[in-house]
């Protein structure tokens, strides 16, 4: 190529790369403001977006993953969108290493959770079982959540009607268990619990994945691909600089 089409193929990938990580820092910044309202009146976002947010609320706090994601997005964006603009080798140096990170903690955590989903299992069932026998038909809010998601996925518990035994809830409703694990069937016994066979709702969930696993593969790729091309435009812009 003749030195004026190198100079315009270099133009046109550094307004490529402005433009797109201009995109990333906007987004960045409207997750971290959500993320920021959510952790201040999560009753708002709640009321707003029904109980399948209140049931995602249960699992992760929303806000605070929000506002982590939010910030990672602003940085990513300015080091990206500035470097190219400034023509900055070091901080296009830094934008390459940010994403390199990401993409490898993103293939790590899909091993981990390709290869390690029992542990994960364990893990949770750690956490939120001990949660379920303390708190689910004593606290309102607790119960009320975990509710719209059984009712929501058709499940019961974390792994089976088994999380509740003990709980405030079986001690209080003369030792039965909550509604759905019984396919809505009463007295939802344990006799009743057993023949109804319910799935916990990790298994659904995690049938739900399995299910729509080519969106999700899709989506995965998609980002995967977007991380790898920000990194190969972003050497090339900093390999160029240094023949200019």
């Amino acid at each position: 190529l003749s030195p004026g089409a190198k100079m315009g193929c270099f133009t046109f990938i550094k307004v490529m790369m402005i433009l797109f990580n201009l995109t990333i820092f906007l987004s960045g910044g409207t997750l971290l403001g959500i993320g920021i309202w959510v952790s201040v009146d999560g009753k708002s976002f709640v009321n707003i977006f029904g109980t399948l947010s209140s049931s995602v609320m249960q699992v992760v706090n929303v806000g605070y993953l929000l506002i982590a994601i939010g910030a990672v997005l602003l940085v990513i964006g300015f080091l990206g969108c500035c470097g190219a603009q400034k023509e900055s080798k070091c901080l296009l140096m830094m934008f390459f290493s940010v994403v390199l990170i990401i993409f490898i903690v993103e293939i790590a955590a899909a091993v981990v959770v390709l290869v390690y989903t029992g542990f994960a299992e364990t893990f949770l069932s750690a956490l939120v079982t001990p949660a379920l026998k303390e708190k689910y038909g004593e606290d309102e809010s607790f119960t009320r959540t975990w509710n719209d998601t059984m009712n929501e996925v058709r499940c019961c518990g974390l792994n089976n009607y088994t999380d509740f035994l003990n709980s405030p809830w079986y001690s209080e409703h003369n030792y039965t268990f909550p509604a759905a694990c019984c396919n809505y069937l009463q007295p939802c016994n344990e006799a009743q619990a057993q023949k109804s066979n319910v799935s916990g709702c990790f298994d659904r969930i995690l049938e739900e994945l399995k299910t729509n696993a080519n969106v999700v593969g899709g989506v995965a790729a998609g980002i995967a691909a977007l991380e790898v091309a920000s990194m190969v435009v972003s050497m090339y812009l900093y390999c160029h600089l240094d023949k200019k």
